[in-house]
């Protein structure tokens, strides 16, 4: 499926989304975290922030850090490249009576800048603490680069857990991971975790009993898919990939179309043609692109967020809210209700927001990498 309209955002990035009045502020939340990456919620009102380093903290809804953390791992994480880590985190859907929930970290040995890793954890009897040895390793891949992790995993409305990779890294994608479908770099996989041990593959992903592919395969074309999620109304999928070095993009997919979408990389950056070798087309078009002027100090990283489906704000239901990692803009993409897409520059604030999620009431909240804070996005 091709979305039938475009947003293509202006050419000049400082002017790309249209320009509002700040439409949203940042509340503080949680401050003194050691890198946080993500948050994530359990199906009840704590939040549980992932830290880099390997350590995952839980915030009360009193807003307090819990002082022992959840889960601490790093031991086994590798985070001395600043792509990698301990970079993702989901909670089983049915959490409350299986008590497990999924992590994507780096780990060391297993490929020339270690091995991006899927691993199930349980929690013990006290529901603040987890338990360190009960790791199941579900998959791992060689990493051949230190960047381009990926990073995300996230239960699909399909029950299935849905994990993006990053390319493998490098720039240009040297080695076209991202059109390959024998492996998982640059694509997002798609697997089933509800059995005892293991996982198993879905019998409707797009390529299984295909010859020379991996059957855990769903999506394909993707450069570094570090945040990407679904709307908790519709089960549609959205996607912030990190561009090269000239296009940053947001894409969009439908729920229950398990057609394998290819977004293009390294084909094309955003809507740009960047290494054509053996491409044949068939790309699905990003809703929003805009364009990456890191060498100036502004724009850089999509940073994929969250359709708001709360109930505090009603003015933001609807709305993709999403930022960018070196500028600090939080940006809006809506339907524009003809089949296209309208978007708003919402908040031009300090740069390091690398994660946007949603409690369990749909409220969304940020987290900073560089100042270790969590702030909870507001309508002022």
């Amino acid at each position: 499926m091709r979305i039938p309209a475009l947003s293509l955002l202006a050419l000049s990035s400082l002017t790309a989304f249209a320009q509002t009045p700040v439409t949203i502020e940042l509340v503080p939340w949680a401050t003194g975290l050691s890198g946080p990456v993500d948050i994530a919620h359990a199906g009840d009102d704590r939040l549980f922030v992932v830290e880099q380093p390997g350590v995952i903290k839980i915030i009360s809804d009193s807003m307090t850090v819990l002082p022992t953390p959840f889960l601490n791992i790093t031991a086994q994480v590798n985070d001395t490249g600043n792509e990698q880590g301990l970079l993702g985190l989901a909670f089983d859907p049915d959490y409350a009576n299986t008590g497990r929930f999924y992590v994507y970290y780096t780990a060391s040995g297993g490929g020339p800048s270690g091995q991006s890793r899927v691993s199930r954890f349980q929690v013990t009897a006290d529901p603040n603490v987890a338990d360190p040895n009960s790791e199941e390793i579900l998959y791992t891949w060689p990493q051949p680069f230190s960047n381009h992790n990926g990073g995300d995993l996230e239960f699909g409305p399909d029950g299935y857990l849905y994990v993006g990779f990053g390319d493998g890294g490098s720039g240009g994608d040297p080695n076209n991971h991202a059109q390959s479908l024998d492996d998982p770099l640059g694509d997002m996989i798609r697997i089933d975790v509800s059995g005892a041990s293991g996982y198993t593959v879905p019998p409707d992903n797009p390529w299984v009993g295909a010859q020379d592919t991996l059957p855990e395969i769903w999506a394909s074309g993707l450069r570094n898919p570090f945040r990407f999620g679904f709307d908790a109304l519709t089960g549609d999928l959205w996607i912030g990939d990190v561009g090269q070095n000239a296009w940053e993009e947001f894409d969009f997919w439908p729920a229950g179309d398990n057609s394998g979408p290819n977004f293009g990389w390294r084909c094309r950056e955003g809507l740009v043609s960047y290494n054509m070798s053996g491409c044949t087309g068939g790309y699905v078009d990003p809703v929003a692109v805009y364009e990456n002027v890191w060498t100036g100090g502004t724009w850089c990283s999509a940073i994929g967020g969250r359709v708001y489906r709360g109930s505090q704000y009603p003015r933001f239901d609807g709305r993709y809210i999403c930022t960018d990692y070196c500028s600090g803009h939080f940006m809006s993409i809506l339907p524009d209700g003809q089949g296209g897409w309208d978007d708003e520059l919402l908040l031009d604030s300090g740069n390091g927001w690398v994660c946007i999620a949603e409690n369990v009431n749909g409220e969304l909240f940020t987290c900073n990498e560089s100042s270790g804070q969590v702030r909870k996005i507001t309508d002022p």
